[in-house]
């Protein structure tokens, strides 16, 4: 016996994340709750704003009419281009929780530990800089230090955290927001480094896309550069109708 019924893995993908709270309003109106969420960077943003109690169209309200610099602070090059310090602020005025224990859905993080090289899954202990940890793309954000320890993007080595939850789900859903790399990109520092990140990130998909029981890819998402937020609106509807067309296919969907 499984100890969760469903559980839904959300990748990382920058604003083409917003496509998760699409899909979990398709989701929703077909009567279908997850039981346990894992999510990397912006999986990991959208999971735990929805587990705190967000619907899926406040999760997208939250982040309309603003723009990147909204919630970065620009930083002279040590570590990083961008401070967060606006974020990790954003994210502890929206999750009212401050650990992961009192989520009501429970939720599995993933960051990368900088100092020693490797995956890690938060879920105790400390919620908001955790999140932030998971979504620091090196270069770009400074890397957060949790216990004396410097943390990044998951997505370094898994950005789709299939794997983190299956051994406990009888099903899983999975939303990859980012399947696919696109042909154009910016060539100054910021577009290089995204580019760089999707190469990484679609090579360390390939095992999770298989453990999924549904899978849903939101190609159409990936013409949308990562920090693109005037685009929340139309990715939160391609999550949605990709969401809605593979319920429709699926016969067996979950309960």
């Amino acid at each position: 016996m499984k100890r969760y019924k469903l559980g839904l893995a959300l990748s990382g993908g920058g604003v083409k994340g917003f496509a998760h709270a699409g899909a979990l309003k398709a989701m929703e109106e077909h009567g279908i709750i997850p039981d346990i969420i894992s999510g990397t960077s912006a999986g990991a943003i959208v999971g735990a704003l929805y587990s705190a109690g967000h619907t899926p169209d406040e999760i997208c309200s939250l982040f309309k009419d603003k723009d990147f610099n909204h919630f970065v602070e620009l930083n002279l090059p040590k570590n990083g281009l961008f401070r967060t310090t606006a974020f990790l602020k954003f994210l502890k005025e929206n999750i009212k929780m401050k650990s992961f224990e009192e989520l009501p859905v429970p939720l599995r993080v993933v960051a990368t530990n900088l100092d020693e090289g490797k995956s890690v899954v938060f879920s105790e202990g400390e919620l908001h800089k955790k999140i932030m940890a998971s979504s620091c793309i090196p270069v770009i954000f400074n890397p957060v230090e949790i216990d004396g320890v410097s943390y990044a993007d998951g997505g370094i080595f898994k950005n789709f955290p299939v794997s983190v939850i299956r051994d406990d789900c009888e099903t899983i859903i999975g939303i990859n927001a980012s399947p696919l790399v696109a042909e154009k990109y910016s060539k100054n520092i910021v577009g290089i480094a995204e580019r760089t990140y999707h190469f990484m990130f679609r090579a360390n998909t390939v095992e999770d896309k298989k453990m999924c029981d549904i899978l849903v890819e939101v190609e159409s998402a990936m013409q949308f550069k990562t920090f693109d937020l005037k685009k929340v609106d139309i990715i939160f509807e391609m999550g949605y109708q990709s969401m809605n067309k593979a319920l429709d296919r699926n016969k067996q969907r979950p309960a």
